[in-house]
């Protein structure tokens, strides 16, 4: 028989889970009200149970923050948790399937501000919520954003862990590392992250240097002479786009190809450090033993 302060205890614990179940469940039903990055007021009588995720990092931001089982649909390119590989898919992020979308009957779609038939979804009565997160900043502001859409009270601490950890990547830098000099390709073309992107926000906290000035853009389409121009230290790459890479004109005589100091992602990876969204952290880490590792 167990002593009386055990009982005391385990029915102590069974009235705080009932308790917190309760004001969940009161927190789902309230009404809900969010502007979204299109400056589109959505309004919920509750908060939706039944969700379509058409961008990765906004169906991995629900999972983080412990709503998975939302979500009865999401684009082709989600493909993290492994559990949202078995879910429906609607197509593409860009131009998803209207019919797949409206078949799901669900509460909510969430999408980029590019994607195509936001309008078309609204008039077959289905609620549309635009979310793109770019930045930094962005990831946090998205986090509150759809903890607000879930009913939960744990984005502020999903947010404090990611910051946490990217200053943990920029601490575990060796000294040797610092300022040196990167070019980071996120597409054949080439197209680069710039210092204004969120991966160039991520390579400025490590303490690197990116050779493509914010002035350019985000995510800007370079003349390849650029690059050779700027003879960068490392290179980072996804092994999507790194065949070919040497046999660029002039691009054998860089110091990053020539001292091997290229970091090639596998897909897994690149998806990851690509996506502005929870992973983040995780990207930061990648990036810092890419450099630890590369650098003399």
């Amino acid at each position: 028989m167990k002593p009386l302060s055990s009982l005391v205890l385990t029915g102590r614990w069974i009235w705080q889970f009932v308790a917190s179940c309760l004001v969940a469940g009161a927190s789902a039903a309230q009404p809900v009200q969010i502007t979204d990055d299109n400056g589109t007021v959505v309004e919920f009588a509750h908060s939706p149970q039944r969700i379509v995720s058409v961008l990765p990092s906004l169906t991995e931001t629900v999972c983080e923050l412990g709503q998975c089982h939302r979500l009865v649909g999401v684009d082709r390119y989600s493909n993290f948790p492994d559990s949202v590989r078995q879910l429906p898919q609607v197509g593409g992020g860009i131009d998803p399937n209207i019919e797949a979308i409206v078949a799901l009957k669900p509460d909510v779609v969430l999408m980029a501000t590019s994607t195509r038939g936001a309008e078309r979804l609204r008039a077959l009565g289905i609620k549309v919520l635009a979310l793109e997160p770019k930045s930094h900043a962005d990831v946090r502001r998205v986090l509150d954003k759809v903890g607000q859409l879930l009913a939960v009270n744990d984005a502020q601490r999903v947010w404090r862990v990611i910051d946490a950890s990217v200053s943990a990547a920029a601490q575990s830098l060796p000294a040797k590392a610092r300022a040196a000099r990167v070019y980071f390709e996120v597409n054949t073309g080439p197209y680069a992250a710039g210092e204004s992107s969120f991966i160039g926000e991520t390579l400025v906290r490590l303490g690197v240097r990116n050779i493509v000035p914010a002035a350019l853009g985000p995510f800007p389409k370079l003349n390849p002479e650029f690059v050779v121009r700027a003879n960068p230290d490392v290179i980072m790459v996804g092994d999507r786009n790194f065949a070919g890479m040497e046999t660029r004109p002039g691009w054998v005589g860089m110091q990053a190809i020539r001292h091997a100091r290229v970091c090639v992602f596998k897909p897994e990876q690149a998806d990851m450090l690509v996506r502005p969204g929870p992973r983040m952290a995780e990207g930061a880490r990648i990036m810092a033993r890419c450099l630890s590792d590369k650098l003399p």
